[in-house]
Parts: structure tokens; sequence; C-alpha cells
């Protein structure tokens, strides 16, 4: 496992999974949540309040990325929805959150599909992980990302969606081999960190 640089704070890139709401109240939801800290080689220290590891100078964590792909070598791009607490509006590859205490980053990123895109574990048999790698990033006035973020694929036999209105503000699939050879054509899509990183490690 590698090591992504820490991007200092106003660097507008960074965060990773599910953060919605008001940036300071303590009774945000996910106040009520917890996710697992962990050391440099994703080892389990117990697990933190889930605002706390994502306020300040964070607390690193376990997270997830997961990659959807079509059988013609697609990706599908999903947009964070607008009331997203850090990273609003950016366009991620294609789900990102937090296993919790006891759970699989498989187990994780089947219960995200289905909840985020209306994907049910019977349109795919092939998820699996393919990456992971370490990263900080600040988002300006809001808060910041301290992830061990495992990276998963899985490739949609069936391509239906019912996306969550709270979790999803768009969709549209793209060639991944072009979107990674050619940046400059999608400049004014912004993407998601964790999604970049994992982009650039994959064809590496």
């Amino acid at each position: 496992m590698s090591s992504e640089d820490a991007a200092a704070p106003g660097d507008s890139a960074g965060d990773g999974a599910s953060e919605t709401g008001d940036t300071s109240d303590t009774d945000h939801e996910n106040a009520l949540q917890d996710v697992i800290a962990v050391d440099p080689d994703d080892v389990a220290q117990g697990t933190v309040n889930r605002l706390d590891a994502h306020t300040g100078d964070g607390i690193r964590h376990r997270a997830f990325t997961c990659l959807v792909f079509d059988t013609d070598g697609r990706i599908l791009l999903a947009q964070r929805a607008p009331n997203k607490r850090l990273w609003d509006g950016h366009w991620d590859g294609t789900v990102a959150s937090h296993p919790v205490e006891g759970q699989s980053q498989e187990e994780a990123t089947e219960q995200r599909l289905e909840e985020e895109l209306g994907i049910s574990p019977d349109q795919y048999d092939d998820l699996r992980v393919t990456d992971k790698f370490e990263y900080k990033r600040y988002y300006p006035n809001e808060g910041v990302e301290w992830e061990v973020c495992a990276v998963l694929k899985v490739t949609l036999e069936d391509k239906s969606l019912d996306p969550d209105d709270d979790e999803i503000g768009g969709m549209l699939w793209a060639d991944y081999d072009h979107l990674h050879e050619n940046p400059a054509l999608y400049r004014q899509i912004r993407f998601c960190p964790w999604f970049e990183i994992a982009m650039r490690r994959d064809f590496s």
C-alpha cells in the first residue's frame, strides 16, 4: 500500500465517503455514527466518531470506493448530491463510503451500491478488491478526509439503476480509457480526489 501526499488546508481536492448536512452541529447525523480508525497498514485501531474523523486535522480511518463498469468498458460516474457536507456536487466513480466494525469491504460495498444506486448483487458476480492507498485531503472551510481507501471494481450485466436523490445528483457513463487518456476534455467536471487517485493508480 502506498501513501498519497497530504494536501494543505484550502486544497479543494479531498474527502471520500458520504458526508451530508450542517458542517458544525454536534447533532449532525454523522455524529451518531462510527468509523474504523486504522494505522497506515490498515490495521484496525478501534472505532471513532465519524464526524470527529472528518473535522479538524481528521483521524485516519478505513474507507472504500467502488468503480462500476458496464460490459463495454464504460465507467458509471455518479455526482454527489448537493446536500453532501464534503465534496458536494463533485463526480465520483462510482460510490464511496466506510465499512462499519465487523463488516468486510465487499459487504459494505454491496450495501452502498444498493442504497445509493439500487444495484442488487444479482446484477453482477465479479465484485473484487483491486487496490488500496492512503491519502489525506482538506475541503475548504468544511472538513477533511484521511483514509486508507480500498478500491473495488464491479461489472454490471444488468444496468438497471434506481438512484437515491439524497445521495446521487446525476449520473453518466464514460469510456474509462478515454477519460484517463484525455483529461483536458473532462476538466469542467469536478472529480472527487479519491476517484482521481484510484484511476491514476489503475493505469500506472
